[in-house]
C-alpha cells in the first residue's frame, strides 16, 4: 500500500521496508487517515504526555510531522530527535524542521538506535512496527527500553479501524497488497491484515522487556495506541 524502495532481499530482511517518496507518502496518508493526519498528530502528542524541557525521540519519524508537533510542546529547553532508516524521509523532515533548532535527525533503523542509554524521557513510534522485519521487532523494543531513562514513557501506535466499513476496506487493501508483494505468502488467504498491524500484539513483548503500566487507547477513526513506562 506504500511506495517503497526495491531493496535487496537480505537488506530488507535486516532493515525492513523503506519509504522513500515523502510527498507520495503524505498524499497516501492523508487519504488513508480520511484527511485527519494533523488532528491525529495533535491527539498522539496529547496522549504522549510530552512536557516542556523533555528529551524526546520519534522512531520511524518519516516526514517529521510528529517530530515538529512534539517539539512545539518541549520548547527550546527540550529536544526531539527523529530516527528513520530512509535518507529521503530524513532529508525531507530536516528541511521542514529548519526553524526548530531543537529538532535533530538520525539515520538508523529502530533495532539499531544511535542514542545513549537512559537518555530519553519520551519515545514515540507510530505506524512503524509492521515495517520492521518480524524477527527484529523484539530487538527494536529492547532498544527502546535501553534508551529510555528510568520513568521514561513509550507510545506505540498503528492502524486500528473502527466501525463496519473501515475494517472491511483495510482488509481488502491489505490482502490486495499481499498479493502484489514480492513474497506471495506474506498474506495468506486466511490472514487478517488488521490483526497483523494490531498494536496490542506487542503487549507481552513490552512486559518481557521490562515495561510496566501498559495501556491501550483507541483513537477514532483508525488508530490504536499502546502506552508503557520504564520502571524508575
Amino acid at each position: 500500500m506504500n511506495e517503497t524502495t526495491k531493496q535487496p532481499a537480505n537488506r530488507t530482511d535486516e532493515i525492513g521496508i523503506l519509504l522513500t517518496k515523502p510527498r507520495q507518502y503524505l498524499i497516501f496518508r492523508s487519504v488513508f487517515m480520511l484527511g485527519r493526519s494533523a488532528t491525529l498528530n495533535r491527539r498522539l502528542t496529547d496522549l504522549s504526555g510530552v512536557r516542556p524541557g523533555e528529551n524526546v525521540a520519534d522512531i520511524g519519524c518519516g516526514p517529521g510531522d510528529l517530530v515538529r508537533s512534539l517539539a512545539q510542546r518541549t520548547g527550546a529547553a527540550g529536544s526531539v530527535t527523529g530516527v528513520d532508516p530512509s535518507p529521503e524521509m530524513l532529508a525531507y523532515a530536516a528541511a521542514r524542521s529548519a526553524r526548530l533548532p531543537h529538532c535533530a535527525f538520525e539515520h538508523a533503523p529502530a533495532q539499531q538506535l544511535p542514542l545513549p542509554d537512559a537518555s530519553i524521557d519520551l519515545l514515540t513510534c507510530t505506524f512503524v512496527m509492521h515495517h520492521i522485519p518480524e524477527a527484529k521487532r523484539a530487538d527494536a523494543l529492547a532498544q527502546m527500553f535501553r534508551v529510555l531513562r528510568p520513568g521514561g514513557r513509550l507510545l506505540l501506535a498503528d492502524t486500528h479501524p473502527h466501525g463496519l466499513v473501515l475494517p472491511a476496506l483495510i482488509r481488502a487493501m491489505g490482502r490486495s497488497a499481499g498479493r502484489k508483494t514480492h513474497d506471495p505468502a506474506a498474506l495468506g488467504p486466511d490472514a487478517d491484515p488488521i490483526a497483523a498491524v494490531d498494536i496490542r500484539r506487542y503487549q507481552n513483548l513490552l512486559r518481557q522487556n521490562g515495561f510496566r503500566d501498559i495501556e491501550f487507547t483507541a483513537v477514532r477513526p483508525i488508530t490504536g495506541v499502546l502506552s508503557a513506562v520504564k520502571p524508575g
